[in-house]
């Protein structure tokens, strides 16, 4: 089961999935410094999936 559509034409800027990703781990720090390790580990599992998707494992098929 596919969470993440990587092909959807959102995700063809490469800035975009770049500010996903950073948001993300952005957010699971602001979480940390406020003591919510709960949903801090939450958003880095997040960040870390979206890292996967969209910037290590991504293919652009349109090039």
């Amino acid at each position: 089961m596919k969470l993440l559509d990587p092909s959807h034409p959102f995700f063809r800027p490469k800035w975009r999935r770049v500010a996903l990703v950073v948001v993300s781990f952005g957010w699971a720090g602001v979480e940390a410094s406020l003591g919510n390790s709960g949903w801090a580990i939450i958003f880095a599992a997040i960040g870390g999936y979206l890292a996967w998707m969209l910037l290590i494992t991504y293919r652009d098929d349109e090039t």
